[in-house]
């Protein structure tokens, strides 16, 4: 006997039949979010890095598209690592590349304002140790946005670990690998033609960061045009000193600097007034006319040039020495 379909029967089932393939949708929609959204939760988790920095801070690092640097050297590491599209904001010191002029200047990276940093939302600070103020790195260190201070020294070795470092927080240490291992390479080379020199014909250079009214601010011991003049194989005779201090006439005419050094960052100092100085007259360095002037931020900067500027400043303080040749700075 068979049984015939009525209309009723027919719609009922169809009704059914949408209702289950609608329910199967709407599930199978469902397990796919929940597919996508524990993928992207493990994928954000797995992104996730804990850096301690300078301080002995744990921090730990999401995502790093938004960055504020602090510090020339940090800026130039950035882009150095090929990532300076991800810096959104930098502070005043950071003019290399030139292409860091671009960005919007956030301040001075000793005169911070910790809003200015925050207004342009980034999801990172990255800032050298020194920034500041204090009360301004406090603040920031309590903000959601992490921070991370990397460690300011002046040596060959401590500029490979700030490259790598700061690859790690950015997730390129394929990129700092490589950087790292160039600049070991060149700190050699120049460590070993430096070592040639005998110690009793090193030239003592003395740094001077201005001469203000005459009087010549130079560059004691703990500073880094101290730590570059030993670098180019020089000896600082005012390293008795600590800092930038005011010279007297007497402190320099006793050091007899045999070569002084200078930034030409805003304009090229002029011989004829730089040993016009009272405190500079009677130097050998005077006698002379040996002046040296450099890029500020390539001559004390201490990051990915600085083995560059170490060998320039060699070159120019013993014109005779045989120095290592590797591909010119950019």
């Amino acid at each position: 006997m068979r049984l015939a379909h009525s209309p009723l029967h027919f719609g009922l089932a169809r009704s059914v039949e949408r209702l289950a393939g609608r329910r199967f949708q709407f599930l199978f929609g469902l397990a796919f979010a929940i597919v996508i959204t524990c993928g992207a939760i493990v994928q954000s988790v797995a992104a996730e890095r804990v850096i301690e920095d300078a301080t002995g801070r744990k921090v730990t690092i999401g995502s790093t598209d938004r960055i504020v640097t602090i510090g020339g050297d940090i800026t130039e590491i950035v882009y150095a690592l090929g990532a300076g599209d991800r810096i959104i904001a930098r502070d005043t010191t950071s003019s290399y590349p030139p292409e860091a002029n671009a960005k919007p200047d956030v301040g001075y990276m000793r005169a911070l304002s910790a809003e200015g940093v925050l207004s342009v939302k980034p999801d990172l600070i990255i800032a050298v140790e020194g920034s500041g103020p204090k009360d301004a790195i406090t603040l920031l260190e309590s903000a959601s946005v992490p921070i991370v201070i990397v460690p300011e020294r002046r040596s060959g070795d401590s500029i490979i670990a700030k490259v790598r470092l700061i690859a790690d927080i950015l997730g390129e240490t394929e990129k700092g690998d490589k950087i790292a291992n160039d600049l070991a390479t060149k700190f050699k080379a120049l460590e070993t033609a430096i070592a040639r020199i005998p110690e009793n014909e090193r030239k003592k250079a003395v740094f001077v960061m201005s001469l203000n009214g005459g009087k010549p601010l130079a560059a004691g011991h703990n500073t880094a045009a101290d730590s570059m003049i030993a670098l180019a194989g020089g000896v600082n005779p005012m390293a008795a000193v600590e800092g930038y201090k005011p010279a007297s006439d007497e402190a320099l005419i006793a050091a007899a600097p045999e070569v002084v050094v200078m930034m030409n960052s805003q304009s090229v100092p002029d011989p004829d007034v730089v040993f016009d100085s009272p405190a500079l007259r009677a130097t050998p360095a005077a006698r002379d006319k040996a002046l040296v002037a450099m890029d500020g931020l390539y001559l004390l900067g201490f990051g990915p040039r600085t083995a560059d500027a170490a060998r320039d400043l060699a070159h120019a303080l013993y014109p005779k020495l045989d120095l290592p040749e590797w591909p010119a700075a950019n």
